[in-house]
């Protein structure tokens, strides 16, 4: 009798230990909204994804008004994080936010880290130059020779794009991206290799002056997309509302504001 009782009691305990071990973890998605804030990394160097106003600390650009739209959706606050190129993959790895934001390319070593949303944005690698200069620089190689000063912003895609395609031309790294289209305006540089929508928008900030190159048909294949960490239920819903944006005119109003 004794042992009968003895085997029951471990039945129980052990069904209780095991519906127990097999509740699932909390998702990142409960995280940020148990949280109630989601931590967007921002470098704030990147025109018109990102700026970070030193005066004020305030951010602004078009995912900063995506990150606001997507924490709207969420139903929390959204904290901008402040990074940069050299070492966001550093910060992502020590879970410093929860998605990255402000103009990030899709990579393959990125994509081992954590997960990309669905793309935001086609884009590919092409010059800007003078406006005077734009026929000298229509092709790699037309841009790869001796003389030819090729200006890039340190630690992203610009400088391995560079680096991987300019061997006799002269690579310099020049700190700050938020000024780094005036080193060429005014002379110090000849050109700088970048995404096809950073071409036009400096286009037109810097117009009469900097002309991008053939913007619409760029060296390279690349998409831009939103870093998260690997969580498939925060994916899930950042893909769902971009859909969801895309579809009611939610992204194509903040993208004018930014883009047209």
């Amino acid at each position: 009798m004794i042992v009968r009782i003895v085997a029951a009691l471990a039945a129980v305990l052990l069904a209780n230990f095991s519906a127990y071990a097999q509740q699932p973890a909390p998702s990142r998605l409960d995280e940020i909204v148990k949280r109630g804030t989601l931590r967007v990394g921002m470098t704030g160097d990147y025109k018109p994804f990102t700026y970070l106003d030193k005066a004020t600390q305030q951010f602004s650009g078009f995912d900063v008004d995506m990150a606001e739209a997507l924490g709207k959706a969420l139903g929390v606050k959204v904290e901008f994080v402040p990074t940069a190129w050299p070492k966001l993959m550093k910060d992502f790895e020590a879970d410093q936010f929860d998605i990255a934001m402000g103009g990030v390319s899709v990579t393959l070593d990125r994509q081992k880290k954590g997960f990309f949303s669905m793309p935001i944005m086609r884009e590919g690698k092409t010059p800007i130059a003078r406006c005077a200069d734009v026929g000298k620089y229509q092709s790699i190689a037309d841009i790869d020779r001796k003389g030819t000063r090729v200006i890039v912003n340190p630690g992203g895609t610009n400088e391995r794009f560079a680096r991987a395609n300019v061997k006799d031309a002269e690579i310099n790294v020049f700190p700050d991206n938020t000024v780094i289209f005036d080193e060429i305006a005014k002379g110090n540089a000849d050109l700088m290799m970048t995404d096809a929508s950073e071409t036009r928008y400096q286009q037109k900030q810097h117009s009469g002056v900097l002309c991008a190159v053939h913007p619409e048909k760029p060296f390279d294949f690349s998409e831009k997309a939103y870093w998260l960490q690997r969580d498939m239920a925060l994916k899930a819903f950042v893909d769902q509302w971009l859909h969801i944006s895309m579809e009611d005119g939610s992204y194509r109003k903040i993208y004018a504001a930014w883009f047209d």
